[in-house]
């Protein structure tokens, strides 16, 4: 089961019930629609709009094709290029649409991937300093480990897209 649990300053705050594979979590996930404007959206823009907030880019690549989701860090993407269909939540979630300029932050146990997407998608990914991820498929024995883990990633001293007044704070701390 999917909710929505409201919009601040543009962002949605996305919750997903953990639906007995994918834990989910108890805080939002958050969509930052046109976080860069679509044509000022770059892989060097993103990274250095991830940089500037203390979540340094670690990768570009796209987003697996498959349901995963990760216990030991929250996550941040930003759509640098092109547009996609992605799945989150899990195999219960709920299909949304991003494009370029688009910035999504998973909290750890959140389940992702990519239905499809347009030829030129390219995606910066990160996470907090301090976390590395691991990567879970919502298959048996992933759990009770994994709830464990993600009991304990803590929640991030900033906001990827707004630093310190970032509105992951009132969604996440609230």
């Amino acid at each position: 089961m999917t909710t929505l649990t409201g919009n601040i300053a543009g962002v949605s705050a996305e919750q997903f019930s953990d639906d007995g594979q994918f834990p989910n979590s108890r805080l939002p996930l958050l969509i930052y629609k046109a976080a860069l404007a679509p044509d000022e959206a770059n892989p060097e823009q993103m990274e250095l709009l991830f940089g500037t907030h203390g979540w340094p880019a670690q990768w570009r690549s796209g987003i697996y094709p498959f349901h995963h989701y990760h216990s030991t860090a929250h996550e941040v993407l930003g759509i640098a290029r092109g547009s996609a269909r992605l799945m989150l939540g899990g195999p219960s979630g709920r299909e949304f649409d991003v494009e370029a300029g688009d910035v999504i932050v998973i909290p750890a146990g959140v389940g992702h991937r990519r239905l499809s997407s347009t030829d030129d998608f390219l995606v910066v990914g990160g996470y907090p300093p301090g976390q590395s991820w691991d990567l879970l498929e919502g298959k048996d024995g992933e759990r009770p480990r994994a709830d464990d883990n993600i009991a304990h990633v803590p929640i991030p001293e900033t906001d990827p897209v707004g630093g310190r007044e970032g509105p992951l704070f009132d969604l996440w701390v609230a």
